[in-house]
């Protein structure tokens, strides 16, 4: 009779598990309009139509990729993961080895650095049909108290109608002839560490300026960082934690009001 009990009390749990509704609190993230928040995707599924999809690998290092098999990676170190893939583009800066590789590997089509030979800096408009890649060079301090001019570049990805940057290690708020050169701004990768690269409180004036439809902090060391700055943009920014990697973007349907997608890195693996 004590089996036969413990019996039904478990097939009445079971019952009661299948019939649960769903967390509108998970549900968030995937409803937000215009991004597909991808849980187990693999980076080699097909992108949809009129989207780019991004993934947060580790660090500052993103993958983009466009529905015509096009892709980037963001201040690529040399390793993005145990795979075998060789993206069409990669991005570099030079103010510390997290960012960049003296040997990216010669099968790379296209390795665009963000500094120059001299304080020119570098220029870059490279356009492959379904994405243009083009950078916009920024100062970097140096660790002597002196800095160098137009060492950096906050690069600018297009593709699918959509405007991305990527604001490398980023050290000063843009002047307003970068701002203009940026152009306009729908989705940002923008480092939120508070120190190594710009304080909280200035790259928050930058994100404010851009007016980007999405946000997506990286170059963060712990959740203390990326929670203060969340805490600081709350009032301008709805926030959403996605609880995955990846997300798919598309122009036709950007979130009404600014949003910062927070994701969280994982490097490239075949999938499961």
């Amino acid at each position: 009779m004590i089996r036969l009990l413990l019996f039904m009390g478990l097939l009445a749990t079971s019952a009661a598990a299948q019939d649960r509704r769903p967390s509108h609190c998970i549900a968030v993230a995937q409803n937000t309009p215009g991004v597909e928040v991808l849980h187990k995707a693999s980076f080699r599924d097909p992108v949809p139509e009129f989207s780019v999809r991004l993934r947060y690998i580790s660090h500052a290092a993103f993958l983009l990729q466009t529905e015509d098999g096009l892709s980037a990676v963001t201040d690529f170190t040399g390793f993005i993961g145990n795979v075998d893939f060789i993206p069409d583009v990669v991005t570099m800066n030079h103010a510390h080895s997290t960012h960049w590789t003296a040997n990216p590997d010669p099968a790379i089509p296209h390795v665009l650095r963000g500094w120059g030979e001299t304080d020119a800096g570098a220029e870059h408009y490279l356009d492959l049909g379904g994405m243009v890649v083009r950078n916009v060079p920024t100062d970097i301090r140096g660790w002597d108290g002196g800095g160098e001019p137009n060492g950096n570049s906050i690069f600018v990805f297009e593709a699918a109608g959509l405007c991305i940057g990527h604001l490398g290690h980023l050290h000063h708020e843009p002047s307003d002839e970068q701002y203009a050169a940026l152009g306009r701004m729908d989705v940002v990768m923008a480092p939120v560490d508070g120190g190594y690269t710009m304080p909280l409180d200035n790259m928050m004036n930058v994100l404010r300026r851009l007016k980007a439809r999405i946000v997506i902090p990286m170059h963060w060391f712990a959740d203390g960082s990326l929670g203060r700055f969340l805490a600081g943009m709350e009032g301008d920014f709805e926030i959403v934690e996605t609880g995955t990697s990846e997300i798919t973007v598309s122009l036709r349907s950007l979130p009404d009001r600014p949003t910062i997608m927070v994701l969280r890195p994982a490097l490239l693996r075949e999938a499961e």
